[in-house]
């Protein structure tokens, strides 16, 4: 699987991500913290640390003095944002920060049962409900997002109270579910990606098992959740429980061939598929992982990274129904295509799976916070309209301003421990192979693998030149780096020492062959025993370049999007004259690109197309022709949109000759 402890091991510097890792540890964490304790001013109630200090309560004297307030998974939330602050505590250091970790840590414990259950849900407001209605009410959903806290912190930090926490609630599971044999899967996956890691941290088969358990019946009996809800008749939401697709159990696991219904739900059971086939190396679980992907990259997903079309049921569609003003695309469902992402990258060694997981990263998921790390979006449209969006009733759910914080606030803290934890996805360390899947700047300590550290220099994404030196313990260290390629770069030079490499080129020095080969996988390799005076360096293509979908897309006919890099680039009404929708691409015009202007939007580089500006009558109606004219449009990265105050946005411009 490779080193699960990489966080310890990677200090971010770089510009660019080095801004949000101080972002997380000095706003986004601290911001959260208050969120989750009812302390911000205007914003939506979240009352997560009161509805445990409740549970906590009424298990110590039967009674509390309060109702539960939020959605049934509230619990997840405090679970994420302790998982980002372990991450964040393994890189600085801080007493304080962690001293409230343990103190709510605490209170966690103080809220478990005696058998091992843990929900404040059900401890609070529905005690003789327990694991009656798996279809709606999350408690394997929040039992997994708190298992995933509690390996980290324990990774992290070295302490172990959560983790012992929550092997009591994983073995509470275990006995329910394989010992008495209770039937059911999941409504809402994420538990069982959660007990691969704590199998792998505590190497109780069990847990594997556990998993194992949740994907294979998930499907064998598409109608259980229908025979769940007539045995015990009562209901959180009043979901439909015959629509299989939406909680993806139609068929099973290994049948499935399209990526349906909820989107959050189906890219965190596909992650815990692709880690479970990985660890077993079951073929044909594999082979559905692969399917699934496709199928998902392939017609279902837009060009920001984002999945999930629909607002009716936060979910899939149809293959090539990507509509861009009434994108559901949530900033959670982006969050876990590069968790699926990442675990395809251990079963299959292909910078595919890297691309998408840097497509994910630098476009809708930077989106879905502002930029001062204070407000943030649950959906990521790819087009804005004052007036319409956030107020027309189908577009309600696509607002145009980010929010405080959510009555259901999954993504922010998802935001907050993805980003604390970047290394897990930058770096593989496997016992034969390093490999470098995005480009962060930074120095990841190799000191008990292969003998020294790697220092990463870049200003990437605005900047196409990523130099790798190195920092041996003794004379030499001998590293095999595998170094993505990303299939966006047409022109890429590779140069060891100043001297730009071949492909599959063969030299000798130091009494030994070397060797620099571009791999299928679109990896580059080379292995050598490097110096402290040698530098690697890669320079990519980075023009700025259009980018078009097929017909089938009734969305973007006749459009098209620019790219430079990773990034996706829109244009907003405040750089265009408060009007984006009268623009259009000029066909064959130049896009150039400006220089970095450090004080706009924390630091972007705005791309200038040529274009038209059509001037049309104020009637809904006419015969009156556009009058068209010359123009040059002003783009800025789609992940910065949103943080000028209200106005027009579009990623897809109309393109004209």
């Amino acid at each position: 699987m490779g080193d699960l402890k990489l966080v310890k091991r990677f200090e971010v510097t770089d510009g660019f991500f080095g801004r949000y890792r101080e972002l997380v540890k000095d706003v986004v964490l601290p911001y959260q913290e208050n969120a989750l304790n009812d302390r911000i001013e205007g914003a939506e109630k979240s009352h997560c640390i009161e509805n445990f200090r409740m549970a906590a309560q009424k298990l110590r004297t039967g009674k509390c003095d309060g109702e539960f307030y939020g959605m049934v998974f509230q619990d997840s939330d405090v679970a994420k944002w302790l998982e980002g602050a372990a991450y964040c505590l393994a890189q600085n250091p801080d007493p304080e920060l962690e001293k409230r970790c343990d103190e709510i840590i605490e209170l966690i414990g103080s809220a478990q049962h005696e058998d091992g259950y843990l929900n404040t849900y059900f401890t609070v407001k529905e005690p003789d409900k327990r694991w009656t209605n798996l279809h709606e009410a999350h408690e394997l959903y929040c039992a997994g997002h708190m298992i995933e806290a509690a390996v980290a912190y324990a990774e992290c930090t070295g302490k172990n109270r959560l983790l012992e926490i929550m092997c009591g609630m994983a073995d509470h599971i275990y006995r329910h579910f394989i010992e008495e044999g209770a039937e059911g899967y999941p409504g809402h996956p994420e538990i069982e990606l959660a007990l691969m890691r704590l199998f792998r941290c505590t190497k109780e088969e069990k847990y594997k098992e556990l998993a194992l358990h949740f994907i294979n019946v998930r499907g064998a009996d598409s109608a259980y959740y229908e025979k769940e809800k007539s045995r015990n008749n009562w209901t959180v939401w009043g979901n439909r429980t015959v629509d299989t697709e939406y909680n993806q159990c139609t068929e099973p696991v290994r049948m499935q061939k399209k990526a349906v219904g909820h989107a959050v739900r189906a890219v965190y059971l596909y992650t815990g598929m692709a880690d479970a086939a990985m660890e077993t190396g079951d073929d044909t679980l594999a082979e559905a992982c692969k399917t699934l992907w496709d199928n998902i990259t392939g017609s279902r997903m837009y060009v920001t990274g984002a999945i999930g079309s629909a607002y009716e049921g936060e979910a899939f569609t149809k293959d090539h129904h990507l509509p861009n003003d009434t994108a559901y695309a949530e900033t959670c469902a982006a969050i876990g295509l590069i968790f699926f992402a990442n675990k395809m990258l251990y079963l299959e060694r292909d910078r595919k799976y890297a691309d998408e997981m840097e497509r994910a990263l630098y476009n809708c998921v930077l989106a879905g916070m502002q930029l001062d790390g204070t407000r943030f979006f649950y959906v990521n449209p790819l087009e804005a309209l004052p007036g319409i969006s956030g107020e027309a009733q189908t577009h309600r759910h696509a607002l145009p301003v980010r929010p405080k914080w959510f009555a259901c606030a999954c993504c922010p803290p998802n935001v907050a421990r993805l980003l604390a934890s970047l290394s897990e996805y930058a770096w593989h360390i496997l016992p034969d192979r390093l490999f470098c899947n995005l480009f962060v700047g930074g120095t990841l300590d190799l000191n008990d693998s292969f003998g020294g550290r790697i220092r990463l220099e870049t200003n990437y994404p605005y900047d196409n030149k990523i130099t790798y030196r190195f920092e041996p313990q003794g004379e030499s260290m001998s590293v095999p780096l595998a170094i993505r390629i990303p299939a966006w770069s047409d022109d890429t030079v590779i140069c060891l020492n100043g001297r730009p490499l071949q492909y599959e080129e063969v030299w000798t020095g130091d009494d030994r062959e070397y060797k620099y080969v571009m791999e299928e996988s679109g990896y580059a390799f080379l292995h050598r025993d490097f110096k402290a005076d040698d530098v690697l360096t890669v320079e990519l293509d980075m023009s700025a370049r259009k980018v078009y979908t097929c017909n089938k897309v009734s969305a973007n006919t006749g459009k098209a999007a620019i790219q430079r890099g990773p990034l996706i680039y829109c244009a907003e009404g405040v750089d265009n004259d408060g009007d984006v929708l009268s623009l259009s691409l000029k066909k064959g015009g130049a896009v150039t690109v400006g220089e970095y202007l450090p004080d706009k939007l924390y630091g972007i580089q705005e791309l200038y197309a040529d274009g038209y500006r059509e001037t049309v009558s104020d009637k809904l109606y006419s015969y009156e022709a556009p009058i068209e004219e010359d123009c040059q449009i002003t783009l800025i990265p789609y992940y910065a949109w949103g943080n000028r105050g209200l106005n027009q946005m579009r990623v897809w411009l109309p393109e004209k000759r």
